[in-house]
C-alpha cells in the first residue's frame, strides 16, 4: 500500500485539491488539523468522499470542542465549529492518534500528529535526541510520521527515521503557493505541490474567517521560512520542558 500523506490542511481547499491532483496513493492519510481554517464543511466533505483515514490533530480538538477566550485561535475555532455539521464535529471527536499503517517497502509506519504520545508535542529538524528519546520510548515502528509544525524534514534518531511530511494548506516554507506533503511507498517522498495563492488568498478573504487578512499575509502570501519556524517552535518546546 502507498500513502499520500496529507497534513495540517487547514481548510486551505485550494491547496488541497492541488495536491489531490497528484496524490497517486492507495489511502489518503489526513494527519491531523484539517478544519481549522477558512473552508472547513468543503475540506472535510472533500476527503470524507474520497474515503480518506483520518488521525486526530490538536486542532481537531479544538474546533470540537472550543474555548470561550478571546485568543485569535480560539476565536477561530469558533467560528469553524459553528461552519460544521453534527456529523462533521462527532466525526472529529473521534478520530483515532495515533494510527500504524503497513506501508509497501516501509513496513509498520507509525502516523501521529505531534508525537507519538502527544498530538501538541514539538518535533523539530533540530529537537536533540535527549527530548526525543523518553518521546519515543516505546514505540516499535522504524519510521514515525508527523506534522504540527508545519515544516518538512527527515532524519534519522538512532535506528529510527523521523519524517515531517510538512504542511498542505500552511506550508512554513518560506515560498508562497505551495503545498508540502509526502509520499511513502516503497520510499519516503517530500513532495511540494504547486497552487494559486492569489486565487485562494482571494477566497479565504470571502469567508467570514476571523482575521482573514492577517491569515492571507502571515500564512499565505508571505510564509515564514522553514529555518525560522523551526527555531521558533524549539525553542517553545524547550521552554515547556524545564
Amino acid at each position: 500500500m502507498r500513502v499520500a500523506a496529507l497534513y495540517d490542511v487547514h481548510a486551505n481547499l485550494p491547496a488541497l485539491e492541488a495536491v489531490l491532483t497528484e496524490a497517486d496513493a492507495d489511502t489518503i492519510l489526513v494527519g491531523g488539523d484539517v478544519a481549522l481554517g477558512p473552508m472547513p464543511r468543503e475540506t472535510l466533505t472533500l476527503l470524507r468522499e474520497r474515503g480518506a483515514t483520518f488521525i486526530r490533530g490538536n486542532c481537531d480538538r479544538e474546533v470540537a470542542s472550543p474555548g470561550a477566550g478571546e485568543e485569535l485561535w480560539t476565536r477561530r475555532a469558533r467560528w469553524v465549529h459553528g461552519q460544521l455539521a453534527d456529523d462533521d464535529l462527532a466525526f472529529l471527536r473521534g478520530l483515532p492518534h495515533p494510527l500504524p499503517l503497513e506501508v509497501d517497502g516501509l513496513g509498520e509506519v507509525l502516523f501521529c500528529h505531534g508525537s507519538p504520545r502527544n498530538d501538541e508535542e514539538i518535533l523539530t529538524a533540530i529537537t536533540p535526541p535527549k527530548r526525543l528519546d523518553p518521546i519515543l520510548d516505546g514505540v516499535t515502528q522504524d519510521l514515525v510520521v508527523c506534522g504540527h509544525t508545519h515544516a518538512q524534514f527527515d532524519r534519522l534518531v538512532g535506528d529510527r527515521r523521523l519524517v515531517n511530511a510538512g504542511s498542505v494548506g500552511m506550508a512554513y516554507e518560506g515560498e508562497p503557493g505551495i503545498a508540502a506533503w509526502a509520499l511513502l511507498g516503497p520510499t519516503v517522498e517530500l513532495r511540494r505541490t504547486p497552487y494559486d495563492v492569489e486565487a485562494a488568498a482571494a477566497l479565504v478573504r470571502e469567508t467570514g474567517f476571523p482575521d482573514a487578512d492577517e491569515l492571507v499575509d502571515e500564512a499565505l502570501l508571505h510564509p515564514p521560512s522553514a529555518e525560522e519556524v523551526t527555531a521558533h517552535f524549539e525553542a517553545l518546546a524547550e521552554r515547556q520542558s524545564l
